[in-house]
């Protein structure tokens, strides 16, 4: 697996049925502590609200983490159907909370489960998606009078430069997807005279160099 979906911006998005108000708040983490840490901070920040539901789901398929919790309410009425959602639009890095103010009208079951994915749909939606890719990080070691040079020109060419260090010698870190190393080569070979390659130092996930 090279590539997953996440949510562009964390987003809320409330409705209302039956006069229970259900808050979603939507929110991009990268573990289960922020994911944990956030229903908590709603907690304290929603307390009058009698429910605070979550699911997330973390890191890259196949096998992402996931969690959910019912935080009261009937099992499988509130975390289950959150947690669908957000399988079902194939996201991860996520947390969804679901801050239920109840309004004094039973739902039943089959209504408190269409409530809590119906608000997490409509953060969704708020939110939008961005993919994420897994890309190589590269080094290429240049002398101080090239540097500036090679950088603008690899950046106008489209490449990612993650970063520079400035030392004895500059070293450009440039995040490529697998399919453009290639390109990468051919790019150094023309503005070094052939003098000048990279280095493959590791792995990472990135937001989409296309987005």
């Amino acid at each position: 697996m090279t590539s997953y979906l996440t949510v562009a911006r964390d987003a809320e998005a409330e409705l209302e049925v039956r006069r229970s108000r259900f808050l979603c708040t939507l929110r991009r983490v990268e573990d289960e502590a922020a994911a944990r840490a956030l229903v908590e901070a709603l907690r304290k920040e929603h307390w009058t609200a009698r429910h605070h539901c979550s699911a997330f789901v973390l890191g890259p398929p196949p096998n992402p983490v996931e969690r959910s919790s019912d935080d009261g309410e009937p099992a499988g009425t509130a975390g289950a159907p959150m947690l669908e959602v957000l399988r079902g639009r194939g996201l991860s890095d996520v947390a969804a909370v679901v801050t239920r103010w109840f309004g004094g009208t039973l739902l039943g079951t089959g209504g408190l489960a269409r409530a809590y994915g119906d608000a997490v749909r409509a953060a969704v939606e708020v939110a939008g998606t961005v993919r994420r890719e897994l890309v190589r990080e590269h080094s290429v070691l240049l002398g101080h009078a090239d540097a500036g040079r090679v950088e603008s020109e690899l950046r106008s060419r489209g490449l990612t430069v993650l970063g520079a260090t400035y030392e004895a010698t500059v070293e450009l870190r440039l995040a490529v997807p697998p399919d453009g190393e290639p390109a990468l080569a051919g790019h150094l070979a023309e503005l070094t005279g052939g003098a000048v390659g990279s280095t493959v130092i590791g792995e990472l996930w990135v937001d989409s160099l296309g987005a």
